[in-house]
């Protein structure tokens, strides 16, 4: 019976029942109520589920919490701890949340605390009753908040913060290196600190989980924008070497690159491992031409041996490295998440240029 002398809020009232939907799953245990604490309502607590289980009486301290977020989650979760050690020692208490990410689960796991999410991720464990549940999906929230921010504007903040995740930076001059605006890179610290992937020191914001961030980008991963072109050169060799170094060289060291090697083509600068036939470019409309000069490139319906991709925003080139005269390759980052999804070969690839040039020190 879900009792509630005062009514709930509508989160509350939807946790509530999703406690209740996954206790009567569970035929050695009697849910005998769900009740909220309204004699204790500064306490931060929402509501107590009292079961019974092999005769003995057992109560579900609950937390429905509206944010799943890392950041979220820790301030609920002390907020139980601390309401446990006063009122509640033989209880056992619960967050619910409408969504929780692994990384919230694992802090659910390390404050010894049971959890619930409306998407269907359980685990309780209580006297002798153990349920864990896993599901695969996310919510379309949440789906659409990650596409958000890793968005071309806001993936150039990113791209900076990852040059040197250590490196302490204020929003002013953070948004200078990443050519963005104030607001893009406001949205993007609050996305980053709300995760934990990012705190914030004397100095500024820097990244306290590059990996977990990493992660997170290569699986919401998509392509740059442009048009994809098939060419076929004549050159091989170190005749094509020097002739794609000649087509990319800059005039000035300030000037923003029209054309970079890309995908395997740049791996093989940054941290060689795996050669193809065909080589892989993003480029302006000024870098196709000069490659199309230089390297002899004649349409090709059949037999490709480069692909250069007609970049729709060339900001993507703000972010290179040029190991060799010439040599301008798309940075270790953006090389890696177009390796990561370019087939097995590219994720073997992708696997060793980030043990390579991407291990962060914690």
């Amino acid at each position: 019976m879900l009792k509630t002398r005062h009514s709930m809020k509508s989160f509350e009232t939807q946790a509530a029942h999703a406690l209740r939907s996954l206790l009567l799953q569970v035929p050695v245990l009697k849910l005998l109520d769900i009740e909220r604490e309204t004699a204790r309502a500064d306490s931060g607590i929402d509501f107590t589920a009292r079961v019974k289980v092999a005769g003995k009486r057992h109560a579900l301290v609950c937390e429905a919490n509206s944010s799943g977020q890392p950041r979220h989650v820790r301030h609920a979760l002390l907020t139980l701890r601390d309401y446990m050690s006063h009122h509640a020692k033989d209880a056992t208490p619960v967050l619910i949340a409408p969504y929780l990410s692994p990384d919230a689960q694992a802090l659910c796991r390390e404050h010894e605390a049971g959890f619930l999410d409306l998407e269907g991720n359980a685990r309780l464990v209580f006297n002798g009753i153990f349920i864990e549940r896993q599901v695969a999906s996310k919510p379309v929230a949440d789906r659409r908040a990650l596409r958000s921010l890793f968005k071309p504007k806001s993936a150039q903040v990113l791209r900076v913060l990852l040059r040197d995740p250590q490196r302490a930076w204020r929003v002013m001059e953070l948004a200078q290196a990443a050519a963005v605006s104030l607001g893009h890179v406001s949205n993007v610290r609050t996305a980053l600190l709300e995760r934990e992937w990012a705190q914030v020191a004397e100095g500024g914001l820097f990244l306290s989980e590059p990996d977990a961030l990493l992660d997170e980008w290569q699986d919401a991963y998509t392509p740059p924008a442009g048009e994809r072109l098939a060419f076929y050169t004549p050159l091989h060799g170190n005749a094509f070497e020097q002739a794609a170094r000649h087509a990319m060289r800059r005039h000035r060291e300030d000037e923003l690159p029209a054309a970079a090697f890309s995908s395997f083509s740049a791996a093989q600068w940054l941290a060689p491992y795996a050669r193809t036939g065909t080589h892989y470019f993003q480029a302006t409309e000024a870098g196709l031409e000069a490659l199309q000069s230089a390297l002899k490139l004649s349409s090709a319906a059949k037999g490709e041996n480069v692909m250069v991709n007609l970049l729709d925003d060339a900001d993507l080139l703000r972010d290179t490295q040029e190991p060799a005269p010439g040599a301008v390759c798309t940075s270790p980052i953006q090389t890696y998440l177009d390796l990561y999804h370019a087939g097995e070969r590219g994720r073997e690839a992708a696997d060793h240029l980030r043990k390579t040039l991407l291990t962060w020190k914690s």
